[in-house]
């Protein structure tokens, strides 16, 4: 399933500052049920964002009218725990873009590259500055930079580098998942499969 194309993002933030944040915590369990990546964002964050009676808590970052944006900006660990997909896609499905941490859970990153959602991992100090930001002022505007893997603070114009896969970054840019990326290359595959002897 093809998703938007990553380039630059210029976007303000939603911070939760909040260290070890599981995929039960993202995405809970019982939420589970569904097989197309449509829905899951009414439910993420779900236990934190609402009372048991479904009305929402106040206290909640992403019940504060102040905050809003395509970035989540998460605390150190964002996404450990299970390897469910679902995780990804209720952060995608509420329309985050881009999820900035100072350490991802591996696979928690890796569903995130393959639906469309930048994870993009910062040092310890600049996550720091970047709440610090947000807290100062919620208008605070980040932009990622996919093509020269750059993070700014506007701001300010404080900047790092991100890592991510070749391979990854390729798809993003181009907005394909691995079997969009399949099908683009399938002349080749087709002509690399006929001219190999039997």
């Amino acid at each position: 399933m093809a998703y938007d194309k990553f380039n630059i993002l210029t976007s303000t933030a939603v911070p939760l500052p909040i260290e070890n944040v599981d995929t039960d915590q993202i995405i809970p369990a019982r939420f589970l049920k569904a097989t197309e990546r449509k829905g899951f964002g009414d439910n993420l964050f779900r236990d934190w964002r609402y009372n048991a009676d479904d009305t929402p808590k106040e206290s909640f970052v992403l019940n504060n009218p102040k905050y809003s944006g395509r970035i989540l900006v998460g605390g150190k660990n964002f996404g450990s725990g299970s390897s469910r997909e679902h995780a990804a896609w209720a952060v995608y499905d509420y329309g985050f873009r881009c999820v900035v941490s100072s350490f991802f859970a591996d696979i928690f990153r890796n569903n995130c590259l393959n639906i469309g959602v930048l994870p993009v991992q910062v040092s310890p100090d600049f996550l720091k500055t970047i709440f610090e930001a947000i807290d100062q002022d919620p208008n605070t505007q980040l932009e990622v930079n996919l093509p020269e893997q750059t993070i700014t603070l506007l701001s300010t114009g404080a900047q790092e580098q991100f890592d991510i896969n070749d391979y990854k970054k390729s798809n993003m840019l181009n907005g394909f998942d691995d079997i969009d990326y399949l099908l683009n290359i399938k002349e080749g595959i087709r002509s690399f499969a006929t001219d190999r002897p039997l």
